[in-house]
C-alpha cells in the first residue's frame, strides 16, 4: 500500500466508524436491536465501499459535509447483506471477520431484523441530508435501490444461489458477480459522482471503472477462498469448494483466474485514462484490491 492511499484510509477510517456508530446509537428503537446491528457493523471490515465514495471525490476535488454520511449508509447496506448471507438459509457461516456472525449471537430472528433496519435506516438518513440538493437526493436513492436490489444485489445473489451445484459458464458467472458483488461497489464509486454532480463524461468513465474493478474484487476474493485461510481472511475458507458454488478459479483454473484478474484491472486503468485520472486515489484503490490478502 502506497504512502498516498495508507493516509487517506488513515484519515477517513476513523470517521466512518464514528459517523457509522453516531447514526445507530441515537435512532429510537429496542436496544437489543440496536446492538445487534452494532455488533455487525463494528465487527470490522476494510471499509472499501465507504472509502470509494470519499476517493472519487478527493479525485474531483469536492468536499461535502454529508459525503461521510452518505458513504456511511452504503456500510450499511454492505453490512445488511453479510448479515443476511451467512444465515443457515443461505451460506449458513459461523464466522464473519473473525467473529462469530450475528445470527449465532443474537439469534436468527433478531438477525434477520437487524439487516432489515439496517437498509430501511440508510434510505431514510439520505432522505434527510441538509447538504446535499433534492434532486442529487433523489438520484443516489435512485440509484442505490436500483445497485441493492433485485435488479443489483439481491438479484445477484439470487443467481449464486440458483448456480450451486450447476456448471456455469463463464459469462454467467460474471452476471452473477455484476449483480451480487459489483453492484454495491459501483454505487460507491458512483454516489460520489453524483454528490460531485459530475460531468457525464467523468460519469461514463467511473461507471466503466466501477464495472471492472468489482468484477476485480470478486475474482480476488474467489482467488483468496482457495489460497487463503480462514484466520487471514476472517471467515470460513474453502466454503466456495463445499457449497459447489462456480468460482472463476474452477472454470478458468487458478491461473486463468489470475490472468481475468489482470485483464479486468488493466481496463478499469484505461477507463480511468479516458478522463485523466488515472494517477491518483482511484488507480491505488485498483492496485489494492488486486493485491490485497484478505
Amino acid at each position: 500500500m502506497t504512502n498516498l492511499l495508507n493516509s487517506f484510509i488513515q484519515t477517513n477510517q476513523p470517521r466512518i466508524e464514528k459517523t457509522l456508530h453516531d447514526l445507530i446509537k441515537d435512532i429510537i428503537a429496542p436496544q437489543q436491536l440496536k446492538e445487534a446491528m452494532l455488533y455487525s457493523l463494528q465487527a470490522g471490515g476494510k471499509r472499501i465501499r465507504p472509502l470509494y465514495t470519499l476517493a472519487v471525490l478527493e479525485e474531483l476535488n469536492v468536499k461535502n459535509e454529508d459525503a461521510i454520511i452518505v458513504a456511511s449508509t452504503i456500510e450499511m447496506i454492505h453490512t445488511y447483506s453479510l448479515i443476511h448471507d451467512d444465515l443457515p438459509a443461505m451460506d449458513n457461516d459461523d464466522l464473519r471477520r473473525g467473529k462469530p456472525t450475528n445470527h449465532k449471537v443474537f439469534g436468527e430472528a433478531l438477525a434477520i431484523l437487524a439487516g432489515d433496519a439496517l437498509i430501511t435506516l440508510a434510505f431514510g438518513i439520505i432522505a434527510r441530508l441538509s447538504n446535499i440538493s433534492p434532486e442529487l437526493k433523489i438520484a443516489l436513492i435512485d440509484q442505490l435501490s436500483f445497485s441493492a436490489g433485485a435488479e443489483g444485489m439481491v438479484g445477484g445473489q439470487v443467481l449464486d444461489m440458483l448456480g450451486e451445484g450447476q456448471s456455469l459458464t463463464l459469462a454467467k458467472l460474471e452476471q452473477v458477480h455484476v449483480n451480487k458483488t459489483g453492484a454495491l461497489l459501483s454505487y460507491s464509486i458512483l454516489a460520489g459522482a453524483i454528490i460531485a454532480n459530475a460531468s457525464e463524461e467523468k460519469k461514463t468513465a467511473l461507471e466503466k471503472y466501477a464495472f471492472h474493478i468489482g468484477l476485480a474484487f470478486q475474482i480476488q476474493d474467489d482467488i483468496l477462498d482457495v489460497e487463503g485461510t480462514s484466520e487471514q481472511l476472517g471467515k470460513t475458507a474453502g466454503k466456495d469448494l463445499i457449497s459447489e458454488k462456480n468460482t472463476y478459479p474452477s472454470i478458468l483454473t487458478m491461473e486463468g483466474a489470475k490472468t481475468e484478474l489482470q485483464n479486468q484491472y488493466n481496463q478499469a486503468f484505461q477507463a480511468l485514462e479516458t478522463v485523466q485520472m488515472h494517477k491518483g486515489l482511484l488507480v491505488e484503490f485498483a492496485d489494492y484490491i488486486t493485491k490485497r490478502s484478505k
